[in-house]
């Protein structure tokens, strides 16, 4: 142990950031184990730093008593009075230092280790907290190695971990390259605090637009969500909550440099910036942009939306490979399905149709039905009275009339297709068995043939043979 440790622990609390008194407690801690190692652990011990002397003293504690059971932790009181203090009694507890020449190499080093294992954990500690409250925050790092292909993050105090799932597809980085990213979990493990960063996360999006946009920064301009398929595409929606600021030209900035600086940090990423809005119909149209939509039909309780384009533009609202419509959908929220307005004529024809058939339903009743979502004659029948009986125009009794002419319809639609399949087997059956005897018949046609051959010749040889014999 070094002379004056003041100057030491002072130089480590300054590198490491460690409070000074975790490093005093580690000290007398590593004094204590080394001691115990060296004198045994049946002795009283306490180890003891003096920042006077820079030194960690260590000290035997005797029990004065007036007759010694324990010769190892008790003296007797003339004995006390004698080596340790005049005026000692029976019960005090007296220390008496001891000298640290007698540590060996074992003990030595046991005490080295257990100093730098507690300035570590201490070291850990001070950067889990640090960053465990940082979550969701935008982070600049260096690159500092590959390990099966997740990057390993330079933070300064600390290595993260950017695994391969985090990263933009067909993004390349190499040792030493500066690299920003988010921050999606902080955990304390055994090894230390571990940092997991993302360029994929829709936060970076976020963070990205807020470092770029003072707007964002000031609370004038509020990003209300974001969406991204990284690497592609990504929409932002934003709001303002100041009349005079334009959401959407505060994103851009002049001559777009604002928005071209977050695509560029994103490799190219196109970004969408839709204003927000709180009519989920309108929100979903501005999403789909540039897109137009003819028609959306709501489902509130499945949080869906059918959304009609023209046929023109039903493939750009659906985005290629999807990537629109998807997007659009992360971004609102909704489960949305896109459809031409000629698909979708066609589907409302034949649902008309399917509930017209259904014996005392006119087109009036039949209209209502099918804007209320009922679209075949089956979904009428498997549903009830009081759901009927919700569509403007329908009284309960009705509802009633109309759920039960739905039900018999379809079970007679259903008796008809039995009877229908049940004919169609028959034939089959009928044609298959008349296929099997004419291929029987095919069969047994050339052996007969072949036996009437063989008898003509015998019976020309008997008759030969008859006139021979009366000759």
């Amino acid at each position: 142990m070094q002379p004056d440790l003041n100057r030491v622990i002072e130089q480590v609390s300054k590198e490491k950031g460690i409070d000074k008194g975790i490093i005093v407690s580690a000290l007398e801690e590593a004094m204590l184990s080394a001691a115990r190692r060296t004198f045994g652990m049946e002795h009283q011990l306490e180890a003891k730093f003096n920042p006077d002397i820079g030194e960690v003293e260590l000290f035997e504690i005797k029990t004065v008593v007036d007759e010694v059971t324990d010769p190892t932790n008790q003296i007797t009181l003339a004995v006390a009075k004698e080596r340790l203090d005049p005026e000692a009694e029976v019960g005090d507890e007296l220390l008496s230092k001891l000298s640290q020449e007698k540590f060996g190499r074992i003990a030595a080093q046991a005490a080295k280790q257990n100093i730098i294992q507690r300035v570590r954990d201490a070291e850990r500690s001070i950067i889990f907290n640090e960053f465990k409250d940082r979550k969701g925050e935008l982070v600049s790092g260096i690159v500092q190695r590959f390990e099966r292909k997740n990057i390993i993050v330079n933070l300064g105090r600390t290595d993260a971990i950017l695994p391969e799932k985090e990263q933009i597809p067909r993004e390349r980085y190499r040792q030493g390259d500066r690299i920003r990213a988010f921050i999606v979990d902080v955990d304390l493990t055994s090894k230390g605090p571990q940092i997991v960063l993302s360029r994929t996360h829709p936060g970076l999006l976020t963070k990205l637009f807020e470092q770029e946009v003072p707007e964002i920064y000031e609370n004038i301009v509020e990003v209300k969500g974001a969406a991204r398929e990284p690497g592609g595409r990504a929409k932002i929606a934003v709001c303002s909550n100041d009349s005079d600021v334009d959401p959407v030209g505060a994103c851009v900035g002049m001559r777009g440099t604002r928005v071209q600086a977050v695509v560029q940090e994103l490799r190219g990423e196109k970004i969408d910036i839709v204003p927000w809005t709180s009519d989920p119909a309108e929100y979903v149209c501005r999403a789909l942009s540039p897109a137009k939509v003819s028609k959306i039909i709501m489902d509130e309780d499945e949080r869906a939306m059918e959304v009609i384009v023209p046929d023109d533009q039903l493939s750009l609202a659906i985005g290629k490979k999807g990537q629109n419509v998807r997007l659009a959908s992360k971004l609102t929220g909704w489960r949305l399905d896109v459809r031409g307005e000629a698909e979708a004529e066609e589907e409302a024809r034949n649902a008309r149709a399917s509930l017209m058939s259904v014996p005392g339903i006119g087109d009036v009743t039949a209209e209502l039905l099918y804007q209320h979502g009922f679209k075949s004659a089956d979904e009428l029948a498997a549903s009830d009275a009081e759901n009927v009986a919700q569509v403007d125009g329908v009284s309960p009794e009705k509802a009633s009339s109309i759920i039960a002419a739905a039900r018999a319809h379809v079970e007679q639609r259903r008796l008809e297709a039995e009877a229908r399949a049940a004919e169609a087997r028959a034939a089959a059956a009928a044609a298959a068995a008349a296929e099997a005897a004419a291929a029987v018949t095919e069969a047994a046609g050339p052996t007969a043939e072949g036996e009437t051959a063989t008898t003509g010749p015998a019976s020309e040889a008997a008759g030969d043979s008859g006139v021979d014999e009366g000759a």
